[in-house]
């Protein structure tokens, strides 16, 4: 098997994931997962599109990520951890898909207009 390669977005998190046959060993920037985001919670979402499909273990994936913070950028991981194992085999779409895992969350920071102090907020009103 060669080596799949996948895009997963949140918010302004770009990871490019690189996904082949291993042993379950995942790398994010060229560090372990588990030094890169230090919290249980968010390592449980790295793990959990193979824990929906029975695939934990099965394959080494390599990340680059960048942008946003870091939970924006854990969900663009598991998005594109999705996307690669939908590419391996079809059948996971449905699996994953029912989790909410297969969707692009578009949310995204409202920008700012002009002659406001921020994107909703107006300044004070003064009627006299």
């Amino acid at each position: 098997m060669e080596i799949i390669n996948t895009l997963g977005r949140r918010k302004t998190s770009v990871a490019r994931v690189y996904m082949s046959k291993g042993k379950g060993k995942v790398t994010i920037n060229k560090r372990d997962y588990t030094e890169f985001f230090p919290v249980s919670v968010l390592q449980s979402k790295i793990h959990q599109p193979f824990e929906l499909t029975n695939t934990v273990g099965q394959y080494d994936v390599t990340v680059n990520v960048a942008g946003g913070g870091i939970n924006g950028q854990v969900e663009a991981i598991r998005l594109g951890i999705s996307r690669a194992l939908v590419k391996i085999d079809e059948e996971n779409k449905t699996l994953l898909k029912a989790e909410g895992l297969m969707t692009r969350d578009p949310r995204m920071v409202e920008r700012k207009k002009p002659g406001q102090p921020k994107a909703r907020k107006k300044f004070q009103f003064s009627k006299r």
